[in-house]
């Protein structure tokens, strides 16, 4: 019996014994719960901080959080002018780059030049790229010279307008004289935006930017007035769109209202991407004003493509699913037609093939380009920090489309 007893003492005290361990784990596990929310707590709010002193066009607030007890009231209002600063510093840098485009002379003068360019009956096909850019001193390099050859060797009595505020000056036309001077028709002229756009969308647009109404973004700002311009110019006057990094193979005389895929689904029979980097259309076209209106209404500056690429593909989608037929006279290519070597490949054809792989590789594709192609896309975003090796596919190919090698020379002497 008193075994018994002892052995019911044993199995109570350790019952005690758990029972203490768990009080005592539950009031520390409340305690960490407790702190953790404070801690949690003070970081948001200190999250909320960084975001405003990120985000340069937000509206200050009244009161900014303070990083002691002992801060002075002359330390706040000194952080309060430096964000302050920061967000007039953005406001100027994006009227600035709108004013370039905007004005009673400027649109006399725009207006005029693409009357003239619009109305040349010698020219077979008019061509329109844009050049738009927060530094007037940045003009054409050897890449652009490059398009630019690719245009008149491809179209003799072919038309090309550049939209640049930078290339439509003295140093500008001294890139484009070699062309001037053997006769070939090109012209930079600084774009008169709010012209382009009036009677759309993008009117309503650019005034929200430039009130401030509507976020830029952190995508440049250039990159989306590019985006718009191509859109607007080519509702106006029609013509032929080419990025200044799409190398033109063959006469594209024939094509009308016509854009490029750049991606296929897997069967190789429906598109699923499209780019904006060639686009083919007559003026008044429905689909233009559709893209215009898109732009307008869903612009996002803050992801990449969004307003370019992204936005033909959702409106030509649309398009092809919607009901109305006045949005379906357009036509897609496939990707070979303009975008044969995709970004993630590009690279190849810079460099000499180094195996017998890459040596098949690249006389297949050239051989597909010839038959297939009417342009090559290099695709500078991923490419430009590449070097042209001799003896590679874009060697040959700078060789078979160049009009005059000593073009190249001159221009790369006076571009940056």
């Amino acid at each position: 019996m008193d075994h018994d007893i002892e052995k019911r003492v044993v199995t109570d005290q350790r019952r005690l014994n758990q029972s203490s361990l768990f009080t005592a784990f539950a009031f520390s596990f409340l305690t960490l719960i407790a702190v953790t929310t404070l801690v949690l707590m003070s970081n948001f709010s200190m999250q909320q901080h960084r975001d405003f002193l990120e985000v340069k066009r937000m509206i200050p607030q009244q009161h900014l959080p303070l990083s002691s007890e002992n801060e002075s009231k002359s330390k706040q209002e000194e952080k309060t002018q430096v964000v302050m600063t920061n967000i007039t510093s953005v406001n100027k840098k994006i009227l600035l780059l709108i004013e370039t485009f905007s004005g009673d002379n400027l649109s006399d003068k725009f207006q005029r030049k693409a009357n003239e360019f619009i109305g040349d009956i010698g020219c077979e096909v008019n061509f329109v790229m844009t050049w738009i850019s927060s530094s007037s001193s940045v003009l054409f390099g050897k890449r652009e010279v490059l398009a630019i050859e690719s245009v008149f060797k491809s179209h003799p009595h072919g038309c090309l307008m550049i939209l640049s505020a930078s290339m439509d000056s003295p140093q500008g036309y001294k890139t484009l004289k070699p062309f001037l001077d053997r006769g070939y028709k090109v012209v930079a002229v600084t774009p008169d935006l709010p012209f382009l756009v009036r009677g759309t969308a993008g009117e309503t647009w650019l005034e929200e930017i430039r009130s401030g109404g509507r976020d830029p973004g952190k995508i440049s700002l250039a990159q989306n007035l590019s985006n718009l311009m191509r859109l607007a110019y080519l509702y106006k006057y029609g013509g032929v769109y080419l990025d200044t990094d799409m190398i033109l193979l063959k006469s594209v005389k024939g094509l009308n209202n016509v854009i490029g895929a750049q991606t296929l689904d897997p069967s190789y029979t429906n598109w699923t991407r499209l780019n904006n980097a060639v686009l083919i259309f007559d003026k008044k076209h429905p689909l233009l004003l559709k893209f215009i209106e898109e732009f307008a209404q869903t612009f996002n500056g803050n992801v990449w493509g969004y307003n370019g690429p992204y936005l033909v593909t959702r409106v030509a989608k649309a398009a092809v699913e919607g009901s109305s037929d006045q949005y379906k006279n357009f036509t897609v290519m496939r990707p070979s037609a303009f975008y044969p070597v995709n970004w993630l490949e590009i690279d190849k054809f810079f460099k000499v093939p180094k195996t017998e792989k890459e040596s098949k590789w690249v006389k297949v594709k050239l051989l597909q380009m010839q038959r297939r192609s009417y342009g090559l896309h290099l695709w500078n975003k991923f490419s430009r920090k590449f070097e042209i090796e001799q003896g590679s596919a874009m060697w040959r190919l700078v060789s078979d489309h160049s009009l005059i090698c000593q073009i190249i020379g001159s221009a790369s002497s006076s571009s940056s």
